[in-house]
């Protein structure tokens, strides 16, 4: 009459408690921009203002990652815990290092932009990033070193110079 419920193997619980560290995130990430939206400054000629789609937008997803939180987190509470997922968790993080190396490298490029002004931090974060993937040798930080000063300090003089948009000064301002 009832169907058999299919086995939940130990890799099935792993990717959901994957899924739900990623809605975690997600939450936050859209909180923080929701947050962010609504210092936009109000329009005098339309009624919704420039914050209204951004605000809409983080709101939405917001509540999507709630609804994926909650319907994740009763999947794994009727799955149980799975064996040994210490071990898998941190097989993930050393095999992926590098992936996570540069995430880290970028969020702390993105929180010291205001800061530190876009040439320095992008010039610190290309550097680090590349220092991170590339082997270290004389010739890969020669390299790293020109790209880094070309991209960071080069961008800002184009878009200074050639598009008259200015970013963010920092410590140079």
């Amino acid at each position: 009459m009832f169907a058999a419920s299919p086995k939940i193997s130990d890799d099935d619980v792993a990717s959901e408690v994957a899924k739900l560290v990623s809605y975690v995130i997600f939450l936050i990430a859209a909180a923080g921009l929701y947050v962010a939206a609504i210092g936009l400054p109000v329009s005098r000629w339309e009624p919704l203002g420039a914050g209204a789609f951004p605000k809409l937008v983080m709101g939405l997803l917001a509540a999507l990652c709630v609804i994926a939180i909650a319907l994740s987190a009763r999947r794994l509470s009727r799955w149980g815990r799975p064996h040994g997922l210490a071990a898998r968790i941190r097989a993930f993080i050393v095999a992926h290092r590098l992936v996570l190396l540069v995430f880290l490298a970028f969020g702390l490029y993105l929180a010291g932009l205001r800061t530190l002004g876009f040439s320095i931090a992008t010039f610190l974060f290309l550097l680090v990033a590349q220092l991170i993937v590339a082997p270290r040798d004389r010739r890969t930080i020669v390299t790293g070193l020109v790209v880094a000063v070309i991209f960071s300090f080069g961008l800002n003089w184009l878009f200074a110079e050639g598009f008259t948009v200015f970013l963010p000064r920092g410590l140079l301002g």
